[in-house]
């Protein structure tokens, strides 16, 4: 069995990732600091898995650490790398820990396993294109000044991979550029865990309409879309993990060398509004919500040409805004139900 080390894979892409590993048949190994994850998702991925994953709890900014996990983890093939500082305002008020966190913890990993023939996925952002000149953002799009110094860490990341791999590295590496991850697993047992007040949409959702937050705020409505709110291309966990594996897969063949990127998203947008709508009418919960102003550096609507992930990747989105909700909401059910 193929084992496959997962930094950050108790996190929420990563631990939904985790499970798709094991259904296609690898054995994933897990690495976390647990700065942002919770050590009983552990035992949740347990339950879903029928078995405990491989864990090493350590902080690969630390580079000794990262060594002696490459000497007990010598039989790795692939990396996925997810574990990132994430927060776009947070890293406008602490930039270092951004630089620090994002770019010590990709060094020190490659470093321990370099001189290996590794398959190596990098968790990338379409942060990256900024607001794109033309929408759907093709791959090809040009990669504008970062909008945040978290947004800076990918791209410099990903310039940091492409030169590793011109320079002869026997890695091949693949960075997925992810639009918004939202949902939860259907077993509700593992989802997004936002710590402190979410900085992201969906769990502001779930956590008004549960009753820990008194209103969601749609930041402006007076953009130039079809009902004024920002539009975003919203992307089910389960599916994005699905093509962490695809991107496997496709290292796997020996005609794939080098470096590649892809876009993950559905290829359409939805809009703050839309998104609210849906929650309603998947749930039958009535949310309460507020316009505000619009927020500086906001990107008015972006989504993502998915066609290169089709035809190369061999993989498409297949849930919808509704199983999004749905899903995301059985999870704030549990959740509040068994806290963590």
């Amino acid at each position: 069995m193929k084992k496959i080390l997962v930094t950050g894979g108790l996190g929420f892409i990563g631990s939904h990732t985790v499970v798709e590993l094991v259904n296609a048949g690898y054995e994933p190994v897990i690495v976390d600091n647990l700065s942002n994850s919770n050590i009983k998702i552990l035992d949740q991925l347990t339950h879903i898995i029928g078995r405990r994953p491989i864990f090493h709890e350590l902080d690969l900014c630390i580079e000794s650490d990262v060594t002696s996990l490459a000497a007990s983890e010598p039989d790795v093939m692939g990396i996925i790398h997810f574990a990132a500082s994430k927060a776009v305002g947070e890293s406008v008020e602490l930039p270092l820990k951004y630089y620090r966190n994002n770019f010590y913890s990709l060094i020190n990993i490659l470093n321990a396993y370099y001189g290996k023939p590794l398959n190596f996925v990098f968790s990338s952002s379409c942060t990256v294109y900024g607001q794109p000149d033309q929408l759907p953002v093709t791959e090809n799009a040009p990669v504008k000044p970062a909008e945040s110094p978290y947004g800076n860490t990918k791209q410099v990341a990903e310039e940091i991979l492409r030169d590793m791999v011109a320079s002869g590295s026997k890695y091949k590496v693949i960075s997925l550029r992810y639009f918004n991850p939202v949902g939860a697993h259907e077993t509700a047992l593992i989802g997004e865990l936002p710590l402190g007040v979410p900085q992201n949409l969906v769990p502001y959702i779930t956590q008004t309409a549960i009753g820990m937050r008194e209103k969601v705020t749609v930041y402006g409505d007076t953009y130039n879309t079809p009902d004024g709110s920002a539009i975003r291309d919203y992307i089910h966990v389960v599916d994005l993990a699905k093509a962490h594996v695809a991107a496997l897969k496709l290292m796997e063949k020996d005609e794939f060398s080098g470096y590649d990127v892809f876009n993950l998203g559905t290829g359409k947008g939805n809009s703050v509004l839309e998104v609210i709508h849906a929650f309603e009418e998947t749930t039958g919960v009535k949310l309460p919500y507020v316009i505000g102003p619009a927020r500086a550096g906001d990107v008015e609507q972006v989504w993502g040409d998915v066609t290169k992930s089709t035809e190369v990747l061999g993989w498409t989105a297949e849930l919808d805004i509704n199983s999004m909700m749905a899903s995301a909401w059985e999870w704030q059910k549990y959740i509040s139900q068994n806290p963590l």
